[in-house]
């Protein structure tokens, strides 16, 4: 009889452990996604219960808040231009130095039915809040808070806040953040996975042991209000010269181009030699180009092949990159059309420049030769303004970044 009981008592626990994968069977990446956005997730779902702590409450008040700020004070403008001014998108979008913005991708390419998105920062595991410890929860809500902080109110991510807070805590990397922007901007995830790039830009699963050297990534499957199925990638990877020679990311984007490019907040790394594939290969396989000043520098542009379309003004870049001061870009920003929203280092409306570049035939070219003179790099303020009275500026959710918050690309 003592070897029945540990039959029927081994039988016992094969099914309990069968009832535990069978219930995390059922989180979808899309409640995942709603709980960690402060959304409910679908009745029945296992994290249903999460919705009743009282730190989701709070998280979820906050984010309702913070979402709803920023949807009223750019997001919604940016669209608003966007619908005006990018009347040809193309299915692809590349954004590359973006960190984990799907959400500025999303707003300023919202027809777009493919989505790259590169930077160094890690992809992390897939997140799985049914491996959360008791009390868990809130610990992994204040991460999430802590690693958006500066986007909320600034539209960038802090690179050095960006390297400590995405190896930290219960979930890690850039995967939780994409999940809360994909909820946040009313998105239903249809499926999540892990994969990396060989070095010919072929694209394998995470079932497969990645090659040395691998890019590795994510892929998310997920859907808008219109039903419409579209792909996120997201890479890890080295975006310099000698990172792009040995991975395969350029090779994986080229058959989906020519797509439409955002860059912005990118360290000015485009501007320096070492990342001249990069800057190439966007040129070489852009339709158009949203950037500010921090992006591809002008010089780099082939006049005759773009049309420049300048909005906002000009104030030259921050304390921190004192030599990167384009004189043809104040002298095309003269022409400037308004714009009505904060992007970028200088986050404020009335600071921010957003440059539409649109390749075009060279007999359509409207920009002057200055645009293809070399380029300038001796700091001079241009001249100030004539003060003009302003609605003053929403308050940020965060204080301001200070200059030693950011840092290089190279010393991550």
């Amino acid at each position: 009889m003592l070897w029945v009981s540990r039959v029927w008592f081994a039988v016992a626990c094969l099914m309990l452990a069968l009832s535990f994968e069978a219930r995390a069977q059922t989180i979808t990446p899309d409640d995942t996604a709603r709980v960690l956005a402060g959304i409910a997730p679908a009745a029945g779902s296992p994290l249903a219960p999460f919705v009743q702590d009282p730190a989701w409450r709070r998280h979820a008040a906050f984010f309702d808040n913070a979402f709803n700020q920023l949807e009223q004070r750019q997001l919604s403008k940016i669209r608003a231009w966007t619908d005006a001014n990018l009347t040809a998108p193309q299915p692809a979008m590349f954004y590359f130095f973006s960190g984990p913005d799907f959400l500025y991708a999303d707003a300023f390419h919202p027809k777009a039915t493919t989505y790259v998105l590169a930077a160094l920062e890690p992809t992390g595991p897939i997140p799985d809040l049914s491996r959360l410890p008791r009390g868990g929860i809130g610990p992994a809500l204040s991460y999430v808070e802590r690693s958006l902080q500066s986007i909320l109110s600034f539209s960038f991510f802090i690179t050095k806040d960006m390297k400590v807070d995405l190896r930290e805590g219960e979930l890690e990397g850039t995967l939780p953040i994409l999940y809360v922007f994909l909820a946040r901007t009313g998105k239903t995830i249809r499926e999540a996975s892990l994969i990396w790039l060989d070095e010919n830009g072929g694209l394998h699963g995470n079932s497969e042991p990645p090659a040395r050297n691998a890019t590795k990534g994510a892929r998310i499957l997920f859907a808008g209000a219109d039903g419409v199925v579209k792909t996120l990638y997201y890479f890890s990877t080295d975006l310099s010269d000698s990172g792009v020679k040995a991975s395969g990311l350029l090779k994986f984007c080229e058959p989906l181009g020519p797509g439409d490019s955002l860059l912005k907040s990118a360290s000015y790394l485009l501007h320096e030699n070492g990342f001249g594939r990069v800057r190439s290969w966007l040129l070489k396989n852009s339709a158009t180009v949203v950037q500010d000043d921090s992006g591809i520098p002008l010089a780099s542009y082939e006049a005759r092949a773009w049309r420049f379309l300048p909005f906002g003004r000009y104030a030259g870049p921050i304390d921190k990159f004192p030599d990167m001061y384009q004189r043809s870009y104040a002298k095309l920003f003269e022409r400037a059309q308004p714009l009505e929203f904060g992007i970028g280092y200088r986050w404020r409306t009335r600071e921010s420049n957003v440059l539409l570049a649109v390749r075009s035939p060279p007999a359509d070219a409207t920009v002057s030769a200055e645009a293809s003179a070399p380029p300038e790099t001796d700091y001079q303020p241009p001249p100030r303004a004539r003060r003009v009275p302003r609605t003053p500026e929403p308050v940020p959710l965060y204080p301001p970044p200070r200059r030693d918050d950011f840092i290089f690309w190279p010393r991550w």
